[in-house]
């Protein structure tokens, strides 16, 4: 049977998360798979309940981490090359830059017979400025000459990575998307619909708009405020917005909100678990234009209480909030960046406008909040969409053909 070191940077809430645990669980038995990870950031969410819901116990590494650090990143790669030599694996597949960077590494000098890596996004425009950009990119060139195969999530990443980047040629790329259970998001939506609107208050009349990700300046949660600011002032339509997620700028952001005239209401419902609840008594959170949710883990339920969802990143690789809101049957109205207009159809699902496009995307909310046969409308083409393209069965097809195909050779 092959051996699989997986290795990522962290397990936080996101795709690469639910990418390492399928593949981890349900390439069995065909490939034994040691996954290994990173120590969780203090700003974020953890997801181990992810890796708990499919049985999956990954070996932490508190050496790896996100930040660039020679000192840790030297001992995680001393750490990883005992693995190798301990494991024996077949392949080495990493997920992410700082994995990618550090395992391949090792995978290389320990000489490893198929080395994979994975980009669920890249780093090369609006993270960095263009010194520190050109010397990322310089770095996975010569990691992707040490690669037997790259990994894209989307043919537009695909397209970035070789032609606009130039990372490697193209005959090294192959294109894999993300996969995911999606069911639950398609279960028990009247229910889920009618707790989520009774905790956070929302009246029927009203339309929720939601954006679900980590407070982060590449997620650019200021255009989603400046959108829903002139929006309120343009409908007679009461409009609640829900930001999902919490991070290093939430406070600014809360601030942000405030200034443009927003009512700001701040935390969560939460029983001990985490999870949402309805409070014993009439008491649920007071009603404001905008909420900060801070981090929800039944991500099903939100979904189900939004009208719609919103995205405004300047950079994504394969958003998953986007594929779940499809799955649960939302209209998307996003920035029209990165492996985006892979995941959504265009004018079917989803409204797409430029980054930094404040007007385009107000009047693109505006007709969505105004029009419900619009938004249903869009809403009905999400799960056929979504349903088999993204699932966790197809992506671990999808794996095992790549793996056997590169072993064979």
């Amino acid at each position: 049977m092959p051996r699989v070191l997986r290795i990522i940077n962290r397990f936080n809430l996101g795709g690469p998360t639910h990418n390492a645990a399928y593949l981890t669980r349900y390439l069995a038995p065909e490939f034994d798979t040691l996954l290994v990870g990173g120590g969780q950031e203090a700003t974020e969410e953890g997801s181990h309940h992810i890796l708990d819901a499919v049985g999956v116990k990954p070996l932490i590494l508190p050496e790896l981490q996100r930040e660039v650090a020679p000192w840790r990143d030297g001992a995680a790669y001393r750490r990883i090359k005992q693995l190798i030599k301990e494991y024996k694996p077949d392949i080495v597949h990493t997920h992410a830059a700082k994995a990618g960077a550090v395992g391949r590494m090792a995978a290389a000098q320990m000489g490893v017979k198929v080395i994979v890596h994975t980009f669920h996004g890249h780093v090369f425009h609006s993270y960095f400025g263009p010194v520190r950009t050109a010397i990322y990119k310089n770095i996975e060139r010569y990691l992707a000459m040490r690669s037997t195969r790259i990994i894209a999530i989307s043919e537009k990443q695909r397209d970035e990575l070789v032609n606009e980047h130039r990372i490697c040629r193209a005959s090294k790329v192959s294109v894999i998307p993300l996969g995911f259970d999606l069911s639950r998001f398609q279960q028990d939506q009247v229910q889920k619909r009618a707790l989520f609107r009774s905790v956070y208050g929302v009246a029927e009349d009203e339309v929720a708009i939601g954006i679900v990700g980590r407070l982060v300046p590449i997620k650019n949660h200021d255009l989603f405020l400046e959108v829903i600011a002139r929006v309120q002032q343009r409908t007679r339509k009461h409009i609640r917005a829900f930001i999902v997620g919490d991070g290093e700028e939430r406070g600014r952001l809360e601030k942000r909100a405030r200034g443009l005239g927003l009512s700001v209401v701040a935390g969560p419902v939460l029983n001990s678990g985490g999870l949402l609840h309805v409070p014993p008594g009439p008491a649920v959170v007071e009603p404001a234009t905008v909420t900060f949710t801070s981090w929800l883990k039944e991500v099903d339920i939100v979904n189900a209480g939004l009208d719609i969802a919103m995205l405004t990143s300047l950079n994504e690789g394969t958003p998953v909030s986007l594929i779940e809101a499809q799955a649960a049957g939302r209209p998307i109205l996003s920035t029209r960046v990165g492996g985006i207009e892979n995941v959504v159809s265009v004018g079917g699902t989803a409204l797409l406008r430029p980054s930094g496009d404040v007007e385009g995307l107000s009047t693109d909310l505006l007709q969505l909040v105004e029009d419900a046969a619009l938004r249903k409308r869009m809403g009905d083409g999400g799960w056929p969409l979504v349903a088999e393209r993204y699932h966790y069965t197809r992506l671990v097809k999808d794996m095992a053909a790549l793996y056997n195909e590169l072993l064979d050779r």
